[in-house]
């Protein structure tokens, strides 16, 4: 008979192997890769222009409004910093400070110095507390509203002319009789003008909404919008910016500054429940008893586990120490000496020597000797400790 021959086996990963162990990463590496660029996408698309930026044609941008304008003859210009738009204050300035209440309190008094003599007009969107103190003295937000068509409820001219307008928001109540309210949630207004020195005015506009290009086209928003930001031959457009030098007030904040209060209570109240916590688990449950244990261990098993573990450290003389020190207990006992003088070889040796006179061993080289050179030289002598007991139980 002919001894067939095996084929040989390739031990090497196919091409369909390699695939099959590899796809789910390929497959989670191209997601990756894809939701990396479609953020980038975004963040591209998305860093020049925001909400109630003029260049803007988004919903929420504000580009509309701006041509609108530019078609009426009124110059439009973006600032992002706080010089550029205290600069652009004058008379014939519409200066629009998009979000006031994000302004610094120096940001807004650098702003009510620039304005307030200026006799232009200062447009501040939906401001509230954080602001109204400084830019609109003596105004007070009274609470939202919800934005809707409202009917002016006014005898200014731009309400007038508008009529009904998508307005609300904010509310407020100013003391100044010359101030003029108009399109009224719950009897206060949403749109307020306050008058200032010569032919300069502030304007408080409660809600964006009737500015942006989503809604520009309803109701009088658009002639409201033109009314309002048109008096003036040019608009400049504040869009404060997070890179302005000017935000830091000329001081430096730090690092609990930047922590905002809520973090800060939260953190308080976690350590506090942490220590409630290991109060808890470190408090005494009760007196301590004793359990039977499961298994009972010979005493030979610890014995022979032990020596493995002086064996394995090498520790001749730990074990040589043991050893002659368990002898000379028993010993001090049946040679009537005290245990307490049971390891003084001054007391115990000439009671050894005494009960076995004749004996060929030296009792302070066992009980008292050096560490044994090697192991042979360790078992002689717990050979040799037992038989000195031996003689001295026998004697």
């Amino acid at each position: 008979m002919t001894a067939t021959t095996a084929a040989p086996t390739s031990t090497s990963a196919t091409a369909r192997q390699v695939w099959t162990r590899t796809r789910g990463l390929v497959l989670a590496l191209v997601i990756l890769i894809a939701a990396g660029l479609a953020i980038a996408a975004l963040h591209t698309t998305n860093s020049q222009h925001g909400g109630l930026d003029p260049r803007s044609a988004d919903q929420d941008g504000t580009r509309a409004v701006a041509q609108l304008l530019t078609s009426q003859g009124v110059s439009t210009r973006v600032v992002t910093t706080l010089d550029e738009a205290t600069a652009a204050a004058g008379p014939d300035t519409t200066l629009l400070i998009t979000v006031p209440d994000l302004l610094t309190e120096g940001q807004q008094r650098q702003l009510r110095a620039a304005t307030a003599e200026s006799g232009g007009r200062t447009i501040l969107i939906a401001p509230t507390a954080p602001s109204l103190g400084v830019l609109a003295p003596g105004v007070q937000p009274e609470g939202p509203a919800s934005v809707k068509p409202r009917d002016p409820g006014c005898t200014q001219p731009a309400a007038t002319k508008a009529g009904r307008a998508n307005t609300g928001g904010v509310r407020y109540s100013a003391p100044d009789e010359r101030s003029d309210g108009c399109y009224p949630a719950a009897g206060l207004p949403t749109v307020l003008r306050i008058p200032g020195p010569g032919q300069g005015d502030t304007v408080l506009l409660g809600a964006p909404d009737l500015l942006v290009n989503h809604h520009l086209d309803e109701e009088g928003n658009a002639s409201l919008a033109l009314h309002l930001l048109g008096t003036r031959p040019h608009l400049v457009w504040y869009l404060p910016s997070l890179g302005d030098a000017s935000a830091t007030d000329g001081g430096t904040r730090s690092f609990f500054d930047l922590i905002p209060s809520g973090w800060l209570w939260a953190t308080l109240q976690l350590a506090l429940a942490a220590a409630l916590a290991a109060i808890w688990r470190a408090r005494r449950v009760g007196p301590l008893v004793t359990e039977r244990l499961p298994v009972a261990v010979r005493a030979s098993e610890a014995t022979e586990g032990r020596a493995r573990l002086y064996r394995k450290a090498n520790a001749r003389d730990r074990a040589a120490q043991t050893l002659r020190s368990a002898s000379r207990t028993r010993l001090a006992p049946l040679l009537g000496v005290a245990a307490s003088a049971a390891h003084s070889p001054d007391v115990l040796i000439p009671a050894v020597s005494a009960r076995i006179p004749a004996t060929g061993r030296d009792p302070l080289s066992l009980l008292f000797g050096p560490t044994p050179a090697d192991d042979a030289a360790l078992v002689r002598l717990a050979d040799e400790l037992d038989a000195l007991e031996r003689e001295v139980r026998t004697s």
